[in-house]
Order: structure tokens, then C-alpha cells, then sequence
């Protein structure tokens, strides 16, 4: 069940954001939760728009997490989700997206959605 091996997830984009050279795995059950495990390169591509950038990733269809970036700046992502509740998780959605503020709806790439084999 456990495939532990790191996996390459093609370049989420949106107008201003960009997650890339993103990799993810599923850690083994009796491990950090069998939690998704994703990093990358999340980057501020509208340098001159004024807005921030964030990632987001949920498992199981619950609740985002949110991951912030910085303006006009690239940070290494290294993180993992789960959910406390299970053994492992078997899901997990990630997302690129562009803080546009109150006043405008949030800019965000279409939903990846990642299956434990």
C-alpha cells in the first residue's frame, strides 16, 4: 500500500502565481500520518500587481490549508497535511492561488486532486 517515492506534479499556474518544480508523496501509514507530503517552488510571478500569493491544500475534502507566500519573492514549500482522524490519508487537493484582497475574488488555478495509489 505504502508508495513513499517522490513524484513530480506538472506547474500550477494562475494569473500571478506559480507553484513549480512541485513534488509530492504519500508517507507510510505508521509515519507522520501517512500524510500528503508536497513541496516546491511557490512564486510571486505579477511582481508589479501588489498582491500576494498563497497555496492551498486540503485531504479528505476538508477544510484548505493555507500556505502563504511572499510578494514579489519565490519560498521553498515543504509541507504535510493530514488528518488526525485516520490512519492515512487517501486524498488530497492542492492549488495555486493569487490574494486579490476584499474587494476582488481570490485568482486561483484549477483544483489537482492527488489519489494514494
Amino acid at each position: 500500500m505504502a508508495d513513499s517515492a517522490w513524484h513530480e506534479v506538472k506547474d500550477l499556474r494562475t494569473g500571478g502565481a506559480l507553484f513549480e518544480e512541485a513534488k509530492y508523496k504519500w508517507e507510510e501509514p505508521g509515519r507522520m500520518h501517512g500524510a500528503f507530503h508536497i513541496k516546491g517552488k511557490l512564486r510571486d510571478n505579477g511582481l508589479k500587481d501588489g498582491h500576494n500569493i498563497y497555496l492551498l491544500v486540503r485531504v479528505h475534502g476538508y477544510e484548505w490549508n493555507r500556505f502563504n507566500g511572499a510578494q514579489k519573492k519565490t519560498i521553498r514549500i515543504d509541507k504535510i497535511v493530514y488528518d488526525g482522524a485516520t490512519r492515512y490519508t487517501n486524498s488530497a487537493d492542492v492549488r495555486v492561488c493569487q490574494d486579490r484582497g476584499s474587494l476582488r475574488p481570490d485568482n486561483c488555478s484549477p483544483t489537482k486532486r492527488f489519489k494514494r495509489p
